[in-house]
């Protein structure tokens, strides 16, 4: 049985004292106080979650891809695309040809995808890596309008892995994290969690997700409405809620955030996805959130429902909803922009620059 207390134990919070010296010290650079706006913010937060002042670049940011198939996009039709994609889009992303390595080569991160429970034949692995289908928990999820996404032994297993992939990623030098994720028909259990969690009904956390239209859009909402009235007695133990309603992705990406914040390493959130996945964590820690960024903002409405609800800003707003951990790499860059800036401006008196107050 999976030792939540313990966990818990290990969060701690970022450094008030890291970040009390880089608001001093964006105090003493050459600029007006506050004239890089949330830059400066930013750059705070690095500080804090690094703990150090002047903060480092992040040298090895990290996306791990949590890849899984949802039996709700089967039964219930909510996608606009068959759940053949899901594997296929695995395939791209081993491959390099997806927007997220795109994006990830331009950020100077690198990416690692793990199928969690993607449901296809094991023929499709032939061509890529072994430990990248070694740790599935099952193929694909039960419908969870109507049935529970998967048992409790695999709801802990999966978290579990979540946790030794931070732990991987961590080890092997990872600085930052982003939780990225891949599966037709994941956004309707996000919407459901997202929707229970923050107390909107199913109408309101219900988007379009991969483009989807008004009729397919009313067969989303009914799932999401079932699904909601099938997890609400169990809104008081998150992991029996990501039993009932969730799947071993959402439970791996999950453990992912507790155990990044547990050990003391920041995370950039993508979008609806991951931020259902932080609001399911937060109910288990909320202190973890310290060490989590909201990258950006998607136009599912139930991901700003999170965003707001975890009080967290996101850092851009380019109205994307593609998820894989696009978002958080233009974010990333924005954050390595707000690093810099803090570690590398000279102050007034180096620069010989007159202070407004001198």
């Amino acid at each position: 049985m999976t030792d939540l207390a313990s966990l818990i134990d290990l969060i701690g919070a970022p450094s008030a004292v890291a970040a009390d010296e880089a608001r001093a010290r964006q105090g003493i650079l050459t600029k007006p106080t506050g004239a890089l706006g949330r830059l400066e913010e930013l750059s705070i937060w690095v500080c804090s979650v690094q703990g150090a002042c002047p903060p480092r670049v992040f040298a090895r940011p990290r996306v791990v891809i949590f890849a899984g198939d949802h039996g709700v996009a089967r039964t219930a039709q909510t996608s606009a695309y068959p759940p053949e994609v899901t594997a296929q889009m695995v395939l791209n992303f081993v491959h390099g040809g997806a927007a997220v390595n795109v994006l990830a080569r331009q950020a100077g991160a690198s990416v690692r995808v793990v199928d969690v429970s993607v449901d296809a034949d094991p023929d499709y692995a032939l061509s890529i890596a072994p430990e990248v289908v070694a740790d599935r928990i099952r193929r694909g999820s039960g419908s969870i309008d109507r049935e529970d996404a998967m048992t409790r032994a695999e709801t802990e297993a999966a978290f579990a892995l979540g946790r030794r992939i931070a732990d991987e990623e961590i080890d092997s030098g990872a600085d930052l994290l982003i939780p990225g994720d891949m599966g037709i028909g994941n956004t309707t259990p996000a919407a459901a969690l997202i929707g229970l969690l923050a107390n909107a009904d199913a109408a309101t956390v219900t988007g379009k997700g991969t483009g989807i239209d008004d009729t397919t859009w009313m067969r989303k909402c009914a799932a999401v409405r079932d699904a909601m009235r099938r997890g609400s007695e169990h809104k008081g133990d998150p992991l029996a809620l990501l039993t009932a309603i969730g799947s071993p992705d959402f439970a791996a990406a999950t453990g992912f955030l507790l155990q990044s914040a547990a050990r003391g390493v920041p995370v950039i959130l993508d979008g609806t996805i991951s931020s259902a996945c932080a609001l399911v964590a937060d109910r288990i820690s909320y202190r973890a959130k310290a060490w989590w960024l909201a990258g950006h903002r998607s136009t599912e409405p139930a991901q700003s429902i999170a965003l707001d609800r975890l009080d967290l800003v996101p850092v851009v707003d380019y109205g994307m909803r593609l998820g894989e951990g696009t978002g958080a790499l233009l974010a990333l860059q924005i954050v390595q922009s707000a690093t810099a800036t803090l570690r590398e401006m000279a102050t007034f008196g180096e620069a010989g620059v007159s202070d407004r107050d001198a």
